[in-house]
C-alpha cells in the first residue's frame, strides 16, 4: 500500500543527532572503542529521597487516575523554589502550569501565538525543539545570530522594522544550549522595553539555572515587567537528573499560561502524580543536592577544557550549563570535523551547524559522563593530530 503524508512532515528530517547514532554504531561494531558526548542526557541518578518518594507513591494504587492539572503542592512548591532562589513572588493559583517536560511546553506554545506565516524570533544557534513549535504552528523562524563579539547575546537593534511587525514570539534561552551564555540583568530590561515596544511575547527557556559555577543566572522573572511580557519555562530534567520523568513547568504572565493550559487541556491528561510528589521533593529541598552536581559539572568541564587545551583546542570554561561550545580549525566544516572525530578519535560530538547557521565553525560538546570517560577522551584525542 502507497501511503501519503503531510507536506508539513517534508519539514521533519533525519536528525543529524540519528546520523552520528548510525556512524557511532558502524565504528563501535569495527572494534573501536567509542567516547559519545554528542546527547545532553544526565548519566547521574536523582537525589535519593526523590527516588523514594517516587516509588512510595508509585505503590499506592489510589495514584494511577488521570492527574488532568498539576498538583496544588507542585505548583506551590514552584512557587516557594521561585522565592527563594531569585526573589520572584509567583501565584500558584494562575502563574504555574506544569507540563510533561519542557520541551513539551517548548513545541506547543507556538500554537497558542501563532497563525500560518507568522514570525517568531529564535536564537541561531539554538535548541532543535524551537524550530520544531515553530513548523507545526506553520509559522516562520527568523533567526538572531549569537556572535562571539556579542557574548552571545543576540543583537536585538538589528532586527528589521519588518519582521518585528509580524513577530508574534520571542525565544530566549539563558543559560544556553548549546551556546552556554549568560544573560546580563541590562540585556534582560531591553528585551522587556523591545516586546512592549513591539507587541511580542517573550519566551525564556531556564532548563539550565541549576547548572552554574560562578554567579548564579537570572531568572528573566525577576527583572521589572517581565512578567508583563513573557513566561519562563524550567524543568527538572537537567537540575534534578530526572529526564526520563518528563516533568517541568512554566511561570509567569496569567494570560498567556491560561491560553497554553487551554490547549494543553484538549492534548493531554496531566504528570503522573507519583512523579509530580516526586518533583515536590526535589524542589523542596534542592539545596544541598544542586551545590553538589554543579561541583560534579565543574570538574568535569575542567578535565575537558584542560585538557583539551593542552592538546591545543583552545576552548574558554563556560560559566553554566553542561556543554562546552568549541571553535574548530577553519580549514573544516562543523560536520566534517564531527565526522572526523569519530573516525579517528573515536570521540562523537554534535556539529555545530545542527542548531543552526551561525553553529557553522563550532562543535557542541556534552561533558555527561563519568571522570574516567572524560579522561580517556582526552587520551584519545592526544593520540591524533587535529591543531
Amino acid at each position: 500500500m502507497k501511503f501519503s503524508f503531510s507536506t508539513k512532515m517534508d519539514q521533519f528530517k533525519t536528525s543529524i543527532f540519528n546520523e552520528l547514532a548510525a556512524f557511532k554504531k558502524q565504528k563501535m561494531e569495527s572494534g573501536m572503542e567509542i567516547v559519545d558526548l554528542s546527547i545532553g542526557s544526565p548519566d547521574l541518578p536523582p537525589p535519593t529521597y526523590v527516588m523514594e518518594e517516587l516509588s512510595t507513591h508509585a505503590k499506592d494504587p489510589l495514584q494511577y487516575g488521570y492527574a488532568l492539572t498539576g498538583m496544588e503542592e507542585f505548583h506551590q512548591a514552584i512557587a516557594n523554589y521561585y522565592h527563594r532562589n531569585y526573589h520572584v513572588q509567583v501565584d500558584s493559583r494562575n502563574q504555574v502550569l506544569t507540563v510533561m517536560g519542557s520541551q513539551d511546553g517548548l513545541v506547543h506554545l507556538p500554537l497558542v501565538f501563532c497563525n500560518e506565516g507568522d514570525t517568531v524570533l529564535v536564537p541561531d544557534p539554538g535548541y532543535t525543539a524551537y524550530e520544531t513549535g515553530i513548523s507545526l504552528a506553520g509559522a516562520t523562524p527568523y533567526p538572531m545570530p549569537l556572535l562571539e563579539e556579542n557574548h552571545f547575546l543576540p543583537d536585538l537593534d538589528a532586527i528589521p522594522e519588518e519582521i518585528k511587525k509580524k513577530a508574534k514570539l520571542l525565544i530566549l534561552n539563558f543559560p544556553g544550549n548549546p551556546v552556554p551564555a549568560l544573560a546580563t540583568e541590562d540585556f534582560f530590561q531591553k528585551v522587556v522595553a523591545f516586546a512592549k515596544e513591539n507587541n511580542i511575547a517573550v519566551l525564556h527557556d531556564f532548563a539550565y539555572s541549576e547548572l552554574y559555577y560562578e554567579n548564579k543566572p537570572i531568572s528573566f522573572l525577576s527583572v521589572e515587567g517581565a512578567k508583563e511580557v513573557g513566561i519562563e519555562f524550567n524543568s527538572l530534567s537537567k537540575s534534578f537528573n530526572m529526564a526520563g520523568c518528563r516533568v517541568g513547568y512554566v511561570t509567569g504572565n496569567e494570560i498567556i499560561i491560561d491560553a497554553l493550559g487551554r490547549l494543553k487541556s484538549n492534548l493531554d491528561y496531566g504528570i503522573f502524580l507519583p512523579i509530580q510528589r516526586a518533583a515536590v521533593r526535589a524542589l523542596e529541598g534542592n539545596e544541598p543536592f544542586s551545590n553538589d552536581l554543579r561541583n560534579i559539572y565543574k570538574r568535569r568541564r575542567d578535565i575537558l577544557v584542560n585538557g583539551f587545551n593542552r592538546l591545543g583546542w583552545r576552548i574558554q570554561k563556560p560559566a553554566a550549563s553542561m556543554f562546552l561550545w568549541a571553535r574548530i580549525p577553519s580549514s573544516y566544516t562543523s560536520t566534517e570535523f564531527a565526522y572526523r572525530l569519530i573516525d579517528e578519535a573515536g570521540i562523537v560530538v554534535t556539529p555545530g551547524n545542527a542548531f543552526g547557521e551561525s553553529g557553522e565553525g563550532f562543535v557542541r560538546i556534552a561533558y555527561v559522563q563519568s571522570e574516567k570517560v572524560l579522561h580517556q577522551a582526552v587520551e584519545q584525542l592526544a593520540h591524533h593530530k587535529f591543531f
